[in-house]
Formats: C-alpha cells, sequence, structure tokens
C-alpha cells in the first residue's frame, strides 16, 4: 500500500481488538488501528480531536454502555465524517441488523469470521474498495 491507512475500532472485547488489529497487520504493517472500548469513549475522542479523521470506522453492533446503533447515528451527525466509511463488524448475522444499520449510514457489515484468515480475506475487500493501491 502507498498511503497511510487509519483504522479507527469501536469494539468492547479485548480479544476482538487483537485478532482485528493482527488481520490489519497481515495485510499490510502500515496500516495503523486505532481503538475505542465502546460507543461514548469513541464519539469523546472523535469530538476532542477535530483532526482525527480515520480512513474507516469499524464498529461493533453490541456494546454496553452505547450500542452501535446509537454511536453510528452520532458518527452520520459529524459533518467531517460524513464520507468515512463505517463498517459494522458484529457476531450478529441477522439480516435486520444488517439492513438497519445501513439504513442509519453504516457503508458495509461484516459478520465476524470463525478464523483471522477469513477476516483477512473480508479487510482486504473492504480496503481494496475504498484505497488506490492494496
Amino acid at each position: 500500500m502507498q498511503e497511510k491507512i487509519i483504522c479507527f475500532l469501536i469494539d468492547d472485547d479485548d480479544d476482538d481488538q487483537e485478532i482485528f488489529a493482527l488481520a490489519l497487520n497481515t495485510i499490510d504493517t502500515d496500516i495503523t488501528c486505532i481503538t475505542a472500548n465502546d460507543g461514548i469513549e469513541a464519539l469523546n475522542k472523535l469530538n476532542i480531536d477535530s483532526d482525527f479523521i480515520p480512513d474507516f470506522i469499524f464498529l461493533d453492533l453490541n456494546m454496553v454502555r452505547m450500542n452501535g446503533r446509537e454511536c453510528l447515528t452520532e458518527i452520520r451527525k459529524l459533518p467531517r465524517l460524513k464520507e468515512t466509511p463505517v463498517i459494522i463488524y458484529s457476531t450478529s448475522s441477522e439480516q435486520k441488523d444488517i439492513t438497519e444499520t445501513k439504513q442509519l449510514g453504516a457503508t458495509d457489515y461484516i459478520v465476524k469470521p470463525p478464523s483471522i484468515s477469513i477476516l483477512v480475506k473480508r479487510l482486504e475487500q473492504v480496503l481494496r474498495g475504498r484505497t488506490k493501491t492494496i
């Protein structure tokens, strides 16, 4: 990859954060993965640091303090993130969740896969769709 990519993962599961970062590192060691442990922490970071504009936001649906739908709604209210893809990253494969989140402004939806190799392939698809060279 020629351009530096910043991914912002919002997920309250430490293991999922680690697996996600490993998958990105497998794709390209220059990809930066910044994490937030829940929607409130993520929105605080996004609201406090107006220069922080990630290339991709990956958002878990099932979080305790603020769920992914609520967080997505708030992210989409931030004008500077209007063009930033928000990809839902969830254990849920329910069509209802996919449909609802896309209606709220999600760009894509990834069901958390059973293996890191499948996650790597799926992330490559998402990143390739947005970047010039991967």
